[in-house]
């Protein structure tokens, strides 16, 4: 084959979108439209440009450079090791990789369980959490047959739901907009993209795009290049449009909050108002898929990436010891995860955004 049909191009755009769309990528739209009120759709473009126009440009430029290596490299082979390095670590099993465990627990277990139980609960949970979405990454090129084909449709079918749901049973009711959004609201949402790591993730994820292409049949480098680019598109596509949908409603119920301060909480709202007995169960899923799809594709890509710098390591052993570590590290609970890496993100976010200026001004190696 030497590109790919447009049902496979779907297909990988469908995989890449899953591997983005987190529980960060679920929490922060609707926070945005629950306190931007009556200035959401400015706040929205903002938050467009960093949560998706960005991470889809950097998505074409390490493709057009095909790999982020190549691109570094270009800086000095030095900075490759440690600045991609760190990048796998933060959003592997440092931080990203744990907090899908984390999240998805608090979401779709969390509420159903009594304090003393929560520990041992959250313990028990990771570990399966781990097994499951390890098992799933031991075979890096088959990720597009079930994030791709059937977990991302079955999670945007539900989010669609939700949608549909608040339209038809909650009357609009847009409440006050919060001070940080009166003033300058494409700004406040520039910053609140900034928040879900995509940037970060967009820099590492075509490692395992580019196998699962290849696995289509794909060889010439400079054509899977092209086929990554177009991956990015799709999903970025496809991210802004569950970004507008849930950040819609939470410009919906904004007047139902007084100071929300939880995107969740927004979501939470809008399900249990609109599925009853079933909102729960409704939570749990979406949480669950969105997480399980995340860290499926980051524990494949840090695998994969530090195969390649040490080869003497397997890939199955890379796998199931950041499996292992990120175990640990969600044990800890959201909250520490969350207050650990926010130091380091203020300082890694805007060094990536300076290296994709770098690689669109510089032309790639012939």
């Amino acid at each position: 084959m030497n590109k790919l049909n447009f049902k496979y191009t779907i297909l990988i755009g469908f995989t890449l979108f899953s591997m983005f769309f987190g529980a960060g990528n679920l929490i922060f739209p609707p926070l945005l439209g629950a306190q931007s009120g009556s200035h959401f759709i400015y706040s929205m473009i903002g938050f467009l440009i960093t949560a998706v126009f960005v991470p889809t440009i950097t998505i074409i430029v390490v493709a057009k450079h095909q790999g982020l290596k190549n691109l570094t490299d270009r800086i000095h082979p030095i900075f490759t090791v440690l600045f991609v390095t760190l990048v796998y670590l933060l959003i592997g099993p440092c931080v990203a990789i744990p907090r899908t465990a984390s999240t998805s627990f608090e979401m779709a277990l969390s509420p159903f369980l009594s304090s003393e139980h929560l520990i041992w609960a959250r313990i028990f949970y990771s570990l399966c959490f781990f097994v499951l979405t390890s098992y799933v990454a031991l075979h890096p090129n088959k990720l597009k047959n079930l994030l791709g084909k059937i977990m991302t449709p079955l999670l945007l079918i539900l989010i669609g739901a939700v949608f549909i749901g608040t339209l038809i049973n909650l009357p609009i009711n847009i409440g006050e907009t919060a001070q940080r959004y009166q003033e300058i609201p494409v700004w406040s949402g520039i910053v609140d993209g900034y928040q879900t790591m995509d940037i970060l993730a967009a820099l590492n994820f075509g490692i395992i795009i580019s196998i699962n292409i290849q696995d289509l049949g794909v060889k010439d480098p400079k054509q899977i290049a092209k086929e990554i680019m177009k991956a990015g598109v799709v999903a970025g596509i496809l991210l802004g449009s569950v970004y507008c949908l849930t950040g819609y409603i939470g410009m919906h119920t904004s007047g139902y909050f007084e100071n929300v301060t939880n995107g969740a909480q927004v979501l939470v709202y809008a399900i249990q108002n609109s599925f009853g007995s079933f909102a729960q169960i409704l939570v749990g899923a979406i949480f669950f898929i969105a997480c399980f799809n995340v860290c499926s594709g980051l524990l494949s890509c840090c695998a994969q990436y530090f195969h390649e710098l040490y080869s003497k390591i397997s890939y199955k052993t890379w796998l199931f010891g950041f499996a292992a570590f990120s175990f640990v590290v969600s044990s800890f609970g959201l909250d520490f995860i969350l207050n650990a890496s926010t130091p380091i993100l203020s300082i890694m976010c805007p060094l990536a955004v300076v290296l994709i200026v770098f690689g669109i001004v510089i032309k790639p190696k012939s």
